[in-house]
């Protein structure tokens, strides 16, 4: 590791360490979702990728992505996020440095923060993004036709019967006298 990479990683972790201050966002996603947490910045114009370093962690030791001098460098990367995150190559150099997360889990849930520095003018730009993430919602489907019209044995569903019905019925439909 150069010896960049590592006072980089060190002034993230100072900067992340920082008394907390307000959300920029809070994001929601369900259980195996893929969620995109936002962190853009408004360039001037064209950033210049191969001069710039973009770190996402939670917290000071878990590092979600990071990418420096125009590649994803993501050795040091937490190993629950492997092979699940990935940038917006192509929006980057416009000032999007969002970060999309794949087959989101509860153990997602945090405070994220997007770090951007500009490695020759020492710009830095920092966002904290509040990921909560709920459990898949239960969909129940609704019965078929066909089961709807079924009635369980042993249920008391109200089904007419013969007792039920008025004695004078009863005695007018055996003698004839009710047509019907």
């Amino acid at each position: 590791m150069k010896w960049e990479t590592a006072l980089w990683m060190v002034a993230c972790s100072l900067l992340a360490s920082l008394p907390r201050g307000q959300l920029d966002t809070t994001c929601h996603a369900f259980v195996g979702q893929t969620v995109v947490l936002p962190c853009t910045t408004s360039p001037p114009g064209e950033l210049a990728l191969a001069k710039s370093m973009l770190y996402w962690q939670i917290g000071t030791k878990e590092l979600v992505h990071f990418f420096q001098n125009g590649h994803d460098s993501l050795d040091g990367q937490d190993k629950k996020f492997h092979d699940r995150t990935s940038l917006f190559l192509d929006q980057m150099k416009y000032g999007n440095f969002s970060l999309k997360i794949s087959n989101v889990q509860l153990g997602d849930d945090a405070e994220y923060s997007c770090i951007y520095r500009h490695t020759e003018s020492h710009q830095t730009k920092k966002s904290t993004i509040k990921l909560n993430v709920s459990a898949a919602p239960r969909i129940e489907e609704p019965p078929s036709p066909s089961e709807q019209n079924q009635i369980p044995s042993g249920s008391s569903v109200d089904v007419p019967s013969l007792a039920l019905l008025p004695l004078s019925f009863l005695l007018l439909v055996p003698l004839g006298l009710w047509h019907l």
